[in-house]
């Protein structure tokens, strides 16, 4: 791939119109803002300096990810830290033209510390305002049960969460996923559904594709969070493909936490050839080094996309939001005004242009 050709890529999305489906809030915790927060509270992390916490940023597997990440959070005291830590989401992803965003939190990560729900809750409730009216950016916030706990302390934060029914638009599954089955959570994804809510779960990440099976039947999702293993199962994206469910792929975070052995490798394609709605998102982008653009520029390149496969990944970003359809509508009209303006743009040499064999 040459420089020119990553920079046409890098324009290219740059300017287009893009929905942030997959993001952890705490995983948006830049090193900066992490010890700019931990001076404010007094909390003493085990680095010296902001250097020493990039450093820190190493993992081999989700779980080592998920110890630092935890760690990390437990700065996190007060409604202005949880506003400063969305805010700063915000500000970022607007400037790469993401126009819509659904954010995970993990309530659960902050009440078992001490903190009280509301006020993990309404800070971020309170950018997400803000963001709407400084920032032109629409937004819904998805509240995740963690997978390692048990269901009953899961049944908890959802009597904390239905206090809020109307500001949260859905609930996730998250955290380390093998040995976590979703079928553990039958019961709250029961409540959750008899609440209103929209259904998601992380599944088939490092998890087999058995849990895709679980998360879509048993707890019955609207959209699945991750789901690249669904390939090694021909009747599973026959099924993903006949209901439309989403799959929100994160593409920086499958490298770095080697659910793929090499950038070059990532299904994305595979994903998109077979007709499922696959999108790309950043997951934990101060974590895996990109936020959206990154992530899409960097498969892009890596995998030689065409212009419209990677228009097709935003397209399905906004089809598998829970935006109301004339909303989904409106943005899928501007990609198709965007890509045709832009139809000038040769991204990939002709010798590349066709789907990887399957």
């Amino acid at each position: 791939m040459s420089e020119q050709n990553h920079a046409t890529i890098s324009a290219f999305v740059t300017g287009l119109p893009k929905a942030e489906l997959h993001l952890h809030l705490e995983g948006s915790f830049e090193p900066e803002l992490m010890f700019e927060i931990s001076k404010r509270n007094r909390i003493d992390l085990p680095y010296e300096n902001v250097e020493e916490i990039k450093a820190a940023y190493s993992f081999k597997n989700l779980q080592e990810f998920l110890d630092i990440y935890y760690a990390g959070a437990s700065v996190l005291l007060k409604k202005q830290d949880f506003y400063d830590l969305a805010w700063a989401y915000l500000e970022k992803v607007a400037s790469e033209n993401v126009r819509h965003v659904e954010v995970f939190f993990d309530p659960q990560t902050h009440t078992h510390r001490g903190v009280p729900f509301d006020v993990v809750i309404e800070g971020i409730l309170d950018a997400l305002n803000d963001g709407k009216k400084k920032l032109g950016m629409s937004s819904y916030l998805i509240m995740s049960y963690l997978r390692h706990l048990d269901e009953g302390d899961a049944i908890k934060i959802f009597h904390e969460g239905i206090k809020y029914r109307d500001e949260i638009v859905g609930v996730g599954l998250d955290s380390s996923e093998l040995g976590n089955p979703p079928s553990k959570f039958a019961e709250v994804f029961e409540l959750s559904k008899e609440a209103g809510w929209k259904l998601c779960a992380h599944a088939g990440e490092e998890g087999p594709s058995e849990y895709i099976w679980e998360a879509i039947d048993l707890l019955k999702v609207d959209r699945i969070d991750h789901g690249n293993r669904c390939l090694e199962d021909e009747k599973l994206i026959a099924e993903l493909s006949k209901r439309e469910i989403g799959l929100t792929i994160c593409p920086l975070s499958n490298d770095k936490l080697q659910v793929v052995k090499d950038l070059s490798e990532h299904p994305m394609r595979k994903l998109l050839a077979k007709g499922l709605k696959a999108s790309a998102h950043s997951d934990d982008p101060a974590y895996f080094g990109g936020y959206m653009n990154a992530n899409y520029t960097h498969l892009a390149a890596a995998t030689e996309m065409t212009r419209n496969e990677i228009a097709m990944m935003a397209k399905h970003s906004f089809e598998t939001s829970f935006l109301p359809v004339e909303e989904k509508a409106k943005y899928l009209d501007e990609i198709e005004g965007y890509v045709a303006s832009n139809s000038y743009l040769e991204i990939m040499p002709p010798k590349t242009r066709q789907i990887f064999s399957l």
